[in-house]
Order: C-alpha cells, then sequence, then structure tokens
C-alpha cells in the first residue's frame, strides 16, 4: 500500500553533505585569510562521512600545512595518503592514514582568499572527473567570499553548491516516495507547490526513451548496492530537452533495498557515464540544440575535452583552401604554438592547407589520425599534443566542412572504443558545423535586412539629443517588425516615430520598411500628425496583407517645447520631467494601422520642459511571458527616473537592462528636449504679384537686415531672395511667402509657392543660355540650398552664414508684413 503522505524537504545540510559523498569526500572545510593576519582561521567544515577529523581553529599562513601551501600555490594541491601522512604539519587530519587529501585555493579577481579542504572518502583518491568538480566547487566557494559580503558561515558551503546546480534525493522503494530538494526539481522542471513527493511525478516529465533506465534506480534489486550512474533527458514546462546525470546508491536491509540515495546535476559537473552509447546520445542532443558556429564549437569542447582529459581542442574551418580556427580552447594565445602567435590576423588565426601536411593527409583520407606521443610533426602542431595528437575531418553531405584538433600534455594511450568515439563525434559535428553555417548566413542576411530598413544614424537636432536602440529577438529568425525614425521637419520642428509591425519575418520586416518610407514622406510633405498617420493606415489597408501595425507618431516644436501625440493601438510613450518624476502620456488613441480605412487619429498635445526626456518604446521591453505590461512598465518607468539623462546613450542602455535571450523585438527612442540656447527670430512677407514685387522684397529684406544687426550678408541674402522670389513670381501660379529666419549664425530664406515641383537647375550652362543662372548663383552663395515639399506646395531655402551680435530682444517675436492689393 502507497502513502500518500508528502516527505518533508531536505534540509540543506542533507543536501550539500550528500553530494559531497558523492564527489568522494568525507570532509570538507573552508579555511580563510584575514587581512593583516598571518594565519588561516576556520569559517566552515561539513562531514559527509561518520569519522572524526581534527579540524583546528586556526593555522599558520606561512606553515608547512596542505592548507597554507595551498594558498601560496598556483592550483590545487593533491595528496595520496602516503604524501599526506610523510608532510602533514597541521590541518584537518583523518583519523586513519589511508585517506587522501586536496587543498584547493580560493581565488577570485586575482585575490587569493584562503582555501578549500577536502579529505577522500576512499584511499584510490580522487578521479580526476572528481578534482575537476571540486575545483569547480572551489570557485563557486571564493565567488561567494569575494561577493559584496560572505554569507553566514553555516550557508556557505550549500549555497557554493547550489550555485552549481546539483540536486539531491531520497527514494523510498516500497514507498515511492522521493525527498528532493529544491534544486533538483528546478533541473527537472517542478515548483516546490506541485510537488507531491512521489516519485511518478518526476518520472513523468522524463523522456519515454529514457524511462527504461530510470525505472531501474526506481525498483531495485538487492544485489544493486553499489553506486550507479546513467543519464537521462526531461522535457520542461518550456519545452526545452535537457539532458541530467543521475548517481544513486542502494542502502540495503537484511538483503532488502531500504533507501536509494542519489544526487542529479547537468552532464558537465556529474561524471558521465562510461558507455559510449549515452555519450552521443548527448552529443547529439546538444548539438542539435546548437544554432551557431561558436555554439557547435563550445559543445565539442565539452564533448572532447573533459571525457577524454585532453588539454587542447582546436575546431578549423576548410574555406577555399585554408584553414580558418573558429575556436580554441584554452583561448589564450601563449597555450598554442609559436606560429600561430606570429600569425594571429584577426579574432582566431588562419593558415593554408599547405602548410599543415598532418592535417591535408587527414583531409585527404577523409579519417581520423591518431599521432602518439613524441611523434614528429610539423611546426604548426608542434606543442599541441606532445603527449598525443588526434585530427579529426569533420565530414558533412559529401564534402569536409573541417577539421577537430585534440591534444594532450601527458602521455594518451589510444583505446580501441576512443577512436570510435572520436569517429562518431567528428561524422556528428561536421554535419552540425554545415548546419550552423547555413543558419549565421541566414542571420547575416536578416541582420542586413533590419539594417538596411532602418535609420543609419540619426540626426542633429538644434534644441535635444535623440537616441535610439534595436534588439531582435533572440529566436527564429532575427528580423521583426518593430521600427523607429527621426524626422528633421524644419529648423525648429521634428517627429519621432515607433511602430511594431506584428510578426518575425521577413514579410513583416518588409512591411515594415514600406510603413517607415510611407510615415516620413508623409511627414516631410508637410501634414499634420493625424493626416501623417490616416494616410499610414489607408495605404496599410490597401496593401491587402493579413498583417496590421502599431505606431505612436509625436512632433516636437524644438522651440517652444510644444508636443502633438497621435497613437495607432501603440503603447503610450513616457515623460521623464526635470525633476526625476516619470508618467505615461495619456494620449486618446486610435486602432491599429491597417484594420479600419476610415479609421479615426485624435491629437493629444503636452508642452515639455527643457530637460524633459521623451522615452518612445515598443511592447517587446516591458512584456513577455513571465512580465505582465504593467509590471513591465513600472520597471521601464523606474529605470527611467534612475538614469541620468546627461547621457541619453547610458541611459537606453539602462532601459534595456539585461540584453539575454528575448521573446519579440525591442525597439527604444528616447529624446532630451533641451530647448534651444538661441531662441530664432522670424520675419515673415506676402508677396504680391505685382511689376515691382521683388522690389518690395529686397526693401523687406534690407530693413529686417539692418534690424537685426547682420547688414555685412545683406548682398548675399537680398541676391537670394530676388532670385527665388522672381522664380516664383515667373514659373508658379498662387500666392507666394517670404520668410527671413536669423539663428545662431545663419540667416534662412524661404520662399513658399503653391506649385509642387522642385525648381530645376540647368544641366548646361554656355555663354548664349538666357535662363537657369540664378539657381546656380543662389547655389553658389549659400552655405546650404534646398527645396521640400510643404502643403499645398512647395518651399524653396538657401542659408547664409553671418556673425550674429547680440539682438534687440523687442524683436525676438515673429513679424508678418504685408504689402499690395488684393
Amino acid at each position: 500500500m502507497t502513502d500518500d503522505r508528502s516527505p518533508p524537504p531536505l534540509r540543506e545540510a542533507t543536501t550539500r553533505d550528500r553530494a559531497l559523498a558523492f564527489a568522494g569526500v568525507a570532509l570538507a572545510a573552508v579555511y580563510v585569510s584575514e587581512v593583516g593576519q598571518q594565519e588561516l582561521r576556520l569559517l566552515e567544515s561539513t562531514r559527509a562521512g561518520t569519522d572524526q577529523y581534527e579540524t583546528p581553529e586556526r593555522l599558520p599562513l606561512f606553515g608547512g600545512s596542505p592548507a597554507a601551501h595551498a594558498c601560496r600555490a598556483e592550483g590545487p594541491l593533491w595528496l595520496s595518503p602516503g604524501a599526506l601522512a610523510s608532510s602533514h604539519d597541521g590541518g584537518p587530519m583523518p583519523p586513519r592514514t589511508q585517506a587522501p587529501l586536496g587543498a584547493l585555493p580560493l581565488v577570485t579577481q586575482g585575490r587569493r582568499l584562503g582555501c578549500l579542504v577536502v579529505v577522500g572518502a576512499s584511499p584510490d583518491g580522487f578521479e580526476a572527473e572528481q578534482r575537476r568538480f571540486l575545483e569547480r566547487y572551489a570557485d563557486a566557494v571564493a565567488d561567494l567570499l569575494g561577493g559584496t559580503g560572505p554569507p553566514a558561515p553555516s550557508s556557505l558551503l550549500g549555497s557554493a553548491l547550489r550555485s552549481l546546480r546539483v540536486g539531491s534525493f531520497v527514494l523510498m522503494p516500497d514507498t515511492g516516495l522521493i525527498e528532493a530538494d529544491e534544486t533538483l526539481l528546478d533541473l527537472v522542471g517542478i515548483t516546490p507547490d506541485d510537488f507531491d513527493g512521489k516519485a511518478d511525478t518526476l518520472l513523468s516529465h522524463a523522456l519515454p526513451e529514457d524511462m527504461h533506465a530510470l525505472m531501474s534506480v526506481l525498483e531495485p534489486s538487492a544485489q544493486a548496492f553499489g553506486r550507479r550512474e546513467l543519464e537521462f533527458r526531461v522535457r520542461c514546462p518550456t519545452g526545452e530537452m535537457r539532458w541530467l546525470s543521475l548517481g544513486c546508491r542502494v542502502l540495503t536491509h537484511d538483503d532488502e533495498p531500504e533507501q536509494v540515495l542519489g544526487v542529479v546535476a547537468a552532464p558537465s559537473i556529474l561524471r558521465r557515464s562510461p558507455d559510449d552509447v549515452s555519450r552521443i546520445q548527448w552529443l547529439t542532443a546538444a548539438l542539435d540544440e546548437a544554432a551557431t558556429v561558436q555554439e557547435v564549437g563550445r559543445v565539442v569542447v565539452t564533448a572532447l575535452r573533459e571525457p577524454l582529459g585532453a588539454d587542447r581542442v582546436a575546431l578549423a574551418e576548410l574555406q577555399d583552401d585554408r584553414f580558418t580556427v573558429t575556436l580554441l580552447d584554452p583561448p589564450q594565445p601563449d597555450a598554442w604554438p609559436e606560429i600561430w602567435r606570429s600569425q594571429w590576423r584577426s579574432e582566431w588565426p588562419d593558415a593554408p592547407v599547405s602548410a599543415l601536411p598532418t592535417l591535408r593527409m587527414a583531409l585527404r583520407d577523409g579519417r581520423a589520425d591518431l599521432w602518439p606521443a613524441g611523434t614528429a610533426l610539423e611546426p604548426g602542431l608542434t606543442g599541441i599534443g606532445a603527449g598525443g595528437l588526434a585530427v579529426l575531418p569533420l565530414p558533412a553531405k559529401g564534402g569536409v566542412a573541417g577539421v577537430c584538433v585534440v591534444g594532450w600534455d601527458q602521455p594518451h594511450e589510444f583505446v580501441p572504443e576512443e577512436r570510435s568515439l572520436l569517429t562518431a563525434t567528428a561524422a556528428l559535428v561536421g554535419q552540425a558545423l554545415r548546419r550552423a553555417h547555413a543558419h549565421d548566413a541566414e542571420q547575416e542576411l536578416a541582420t542586413m535586412l533590419q539594417r538596411s530598413l532602418l535609420p543609419r544614424r540619426l540626426p542633429e537636432l538644434p534644441g535635444g539629443a535623440a537616441v535610439a536602440r534595436y534588439l531582435p529577438a533572440r529566436r527564429g529568425l532575427q528580423v521583426g517588425g518593430d521600427w523607429y525614425d527621426v524626422i528633421a521637419l524644419s529648423e525648429r520642428r521634428v517627429a519621432l516615430v515607433i511602430g511594431d509591425v506584428q510578426g518575425h519575418s521577413a514579410g513583416a520586416a518588409t512591411i515594415m520598411g514600406q510603413m517607415r518610407t510611407a510615415v516620413r514622406a508623409y511627414a516631410v510633405e508637410g501634414h499634420p500628425p493625424d493626416v501623417v498617420v490616416s494616410h499610414a493606415n489607408r495605404l496599410l489597408v490597401g496593401m491587402e496583407t493579413d498583417l496590421f501595425a502599431t505606431c505612436c507618431y509625436a512632433e516636437l516644436d524644438l522651440e517652444e517645447g510644444n508636443t502633438l501625440f497621435v497613437r495607432a493601438g501603440h503603447l503610450a510613450p513616457l515623460v521623464r520631467r526635470p525633476d526625476g518624476s516619470t508618467e505615461e502620456v495619456e494620449a486618446e488613441g486610435g486602432p491599429p494601422l491597417g484594420i479600419l480605412a476610415d479609421a479615426e487619429f485624435p491629437l493629444t498635445a503636452l508642452a515639455l520642459a527643457p530637460g524633459t526626456v521623451l522615452a518612445l518604446i515598443t511592447d517587446g521591453l516591458v512584456e513577455a511571458a513571465d512580465l505582465p505590461l504593467d509590471e513591465g512598465m513600472r520597471r521601464t518607468r523606474a529605470a527611467l527616473a534612475a538614469a541620468d539623462p546627461a547621457d541619453p546613450g547610458r541611459m537606453a542602455d539602462a532601459l534595456l537592462g539585461d540584453t539575454g535571450r528575448r521573446e519579440d523585438d525591442v525597439a527604444l527612442l528616447l529624446l532630451r528636449y533641451d530647448g534651444m540656447r538661441i531662441r530664432p527670430i522670424r520675419a515673415g512677407w506676402v508677396v504680391w504679384r505685382l511689376p515691382d514685387a521683388v522690389m518690395h522684397a529686397r526693401r523687406f529684406t534690407a530693413r529686417t537686415l539692418r534690424r537685426w544687426k547682420v547688414e555685412e550678408a545683406a548682398d548675399a541674402v537680398l541676391l537670394v531672395v530676388s532670385e527665388l522670389v522672381t522664380n516664383a513670381l515667373v514659373h508658379t501660379q498662387g500666392p507666394i511667402g517670404l520668410n527671413l529666419t536669423l539663428g545662431e549664425n545663419r540667416v534662412r530664406v524661404a520662399v513658399s509657392d503653391a506649385s509642387p515641383r522642385a525648381p530645376a537647375k540647368p544641366v548646361i550652362v554656355d555663354w548664349e543660355s538666357t535662363g537657369g543662372r540664378g539657381l546656380l548663383l543662389v547655389e553658389a552663395v549659400s552655405e546650404s540650398f534646398g527645396s521640400v515639399p510643404v502643403a499645398g506646395g512647395k518651399q524653396v531655402w538657401s542659408e547664409i552664414q553671418v556673425q550674429r551680435a547680440e539682438p534687440d530682444p523687442a524683436d525676438s517675436a515673429p513679424r508678418t508684413e504685408r504689402v499690395g492689393l488684393p
């Protein structure tokens, strides 16, 4: 009969001791060196066994104990029982001399904090896998000690074990109940609240193919009293498949299984099963999840370096008869041959195939070559594997994708099983490398497409600073529909746009590019914000696409700070006031673009004070599967309030926060409104179509320049006014306007008319030509010159540089004068 009572959760000490016992540790002790002290102080110790050990509270820092030696050494110190008996001079001492000891220095960020001392439970010493685990364990302890403050002594070793994600369990075979700690539940993908204490609940997350092996743990035989290790796969709630390693031991009573004690961890933490089939299974699954060339390289290192005890692994691709090295482990240049370091051209070196005959032979034969210790090799491979070298061609689709080189410093024996493992690994890696290349090429194309559709740079604004950020979704094709734009409408007005087209595909990116171009075109034509968005909406409806888009459009007067907002199904913009307070702009919104052709998009007005920061965002920044929209907006507002507006770029980075894997694209547009340092002065004139209209325009211009005290530019400005007004009178119909603006160091002349056609300069001008010279003269005397469409026509403008004197404050208001008869 099954007992339905849920067992209590495992105590931290029980989890810690059980995991250390599986690592072959009977005692672990942490000694720390204190600043200004000449001794080591015992911070924490734990005993995984029942034997009693001597653990002195203090040890001389410069004494002869293994702990003191480890603190002064560059690496860990491993002592066999015999060496320990002859060199012991204080420190944790086993009650018998048949136990090994390890002393591992605790170092973080170049600081030596102390050492971790471990006493082995077996006289055979620590195996290579156990040593690597304990070295990682010591690094985790050092990271905790080197943090903002050391944890409580009773939790240090347990906290370090949790950071390595090693879980522990106790199984009762007769009842089917299991005690599991939170780390194990997290590895399997179960929350503590959802766990009912039954082994079947854990097994339900395992893949059916691995169920048979796990049942041998759930229902052990009385003869299976020794230690067992196996690997299995679980399916997490997110759909992710995860490989785990399990180690267990059966405790018996009267020759009947009473308890199964075990630990579970990621395969890189515990020793993998010696079964080559399980290694290939793990490698196949890991390569299947590796998308990029760099990810494939990391899987190769994990699969070959530690399990085979190798010292070096290099992965090189074959491109146009040259080897391009894409991964080296270790990555330090001094770990590789001198000839490699001399040709270190970029991130990794490359070399011609002809310079490496050993690799060329392996590529020609298409089989793995294993070179024992002492083999004479070419200079390009000397020093990679003094104790043994494996050269593995990477076959892929009838060709060779590259080569993998594995080297050992100590003499290494290549057993037949290892040759088979290397050959199978090379075949899997070659296919994965070819897939990764296709993926990288696809992502590069997507990135180029995205960059070509977004602005290369943002314009410099006279009264503010704008910055933008874009992050693609880190899943699937990294191209989406988020876009942004900053459009300089005139010398005093700017439009900010941010939008999001539904979906993550090349189609969404194409629609995004069309919408950005359309919005920019409508804005530059001089339409008000609501008309711009309405035109863009009708355009998207007419495309007959299944996709829709959201958009937020803001038009800002850089001189006055007045802003008009239009929202089309998009998130509300955020504002950070000069005092640091933040708020969402309550901008009345319309439906998304592309849904209703006759949709209305109301305007919302807001005045910005100098020092205000305006933030336009997309939902990828504030919403995710595990982040509700309200909470995301709250966090973004808090980050906006805390950031320093003096540097808008850093402010944008602070709002982005963690740039890890994201479910959706993220676009962010920030504008810090500073206000114009010197307010422009304006004067306007309505030109009537009279025979002496040009004369009156010149007189108005001369009076204005004298009032502004910039008479030295009068000749150039009067020439420009004469030519532009004459062109408008001769070539257009309807009203004509002349506007003069004095900025910080320029006079701007703008003549508007009712014709949409831009003025055309002559292609060829010779001595017989009678027309077309005027525009060439205007261009010659102007700092800049151009034409822009405006509502109902165009505006031809010219800017002439001047030395501005301090103007009369009474002239700061715009003037408009009229002359002539209607």
